[in-house]
């Protein structure tokens, strides 16, 4: 089983061939069990930037109101999840899309960071609590390929955008997938970027936990993913350049980018 988290920064637009949705519908076509976990952080960045919402910012972090909550949810499960959809099944692939909240696949808490010494609310963002992988798996042995928009529910049923690195590790620990394959714009973990001599081209958990400290802050959600995957109960998990079609090629088949272990 192949899980893969597919950024918001290569989505096809309208006519055009997007060559990493062709590579994900053809290892589908070819038999793989594969579920896809969508981003969509440019498309909502753009979405919200046009209604003068979201510029409220504590910590690095957006707060996000139950008014930008509307704009993300709509982005997310309209726009961008039905644009991926539409893609596969008109490359004659059986997508189906769900969001994360579905089923109760995934169950989310508020997520209360730590900025400067405190815990902070910055509304209506969540962080997994658990997964429940039934309507996956039921999708999966009746032949279809899951599309999963990152939007879940807390146990009181209120919406909370979740990362979506952090819903695809989760799934794929859920899932026992062989591989969860994390498509980025980087050719991997690098132990000192931006000196790409650093690439790290395998790891084990362990040493990505003492490593992750150290790491880009960019990079930090990503890797927190792939150790949560694998501690969780995939076999592996790999962060591989989603730019270049070659490395997503090598990736699925189990080669390049950074693969990390138990």
């Amino acid at each position: 089983m192949l899980v893969v988290k597919y950024g918001g920064n290569a989505l096809p637009k309208s006519g055009e061939m997007n060559p990493v949705l062709e590579a994900i519908g053809d290892a589908f076509i070819d038999g793989d069990q594969v579920v896809l976990i969508h981003g969509g952080g440019p498309q909502i960045d753009e979405a919200l930037g046009e209604k003068g919402l979201g510029k409220e910012r504590l910590g690095g972090y957006r707060i996000t109101t139950p008014e930008v909550m509307l704009t993300v949810e709509a982005v997310l499960c309209g726009q961008v999840l039905r644009s991926i959809v539409n893609y596969l099944i008109g490359s004659e692939v059986n997508a189906v899309g769900i969001t994360a909240s579905d089923g109760g696949t995934v169950l989310a808490q508020k997520m209360k960071p730590i900025v400067d010494g405190k815990n902070v609310d910055i509304g209506l963002v969540g962080e997994v609590v658990e997964v429940n992988p039934d309507l996956l798996l039921t999708l999966i042995k009746t032949g279809f390929l899951p599309v999963v928009s990152p939007i879940a529910i807390d146990d009181q049923g209120v919406t909370l955008n979740v990362n979506a690195d952090l819903i695809a590790g989760a799934i794929g620990g859920a899932l026992k997938a062989d591989q969860v394959v994390f498509l980025t714009d980087v050719d991997g973990i690098f132990s000192d970027w931006p000196n790409r001599e650093s690439l790290i081209e395998k790891a084990t958990v362990k040493e990505l936990e003492n490593l992750l400290p150290s790491l880009a802050e960019g990079m930090v959600p990503k890797v927190t993913a792939v150790i949560n995957a694998v501690k969780s109960g995939a076999k592996s998990a790999r962060i591989a350049n989603g730019t270049n079609l070659k490395s997503v090629l090598d990736a699925f088949a189990g080669f390049g980018g950074t693969v990390v272990v138990a």
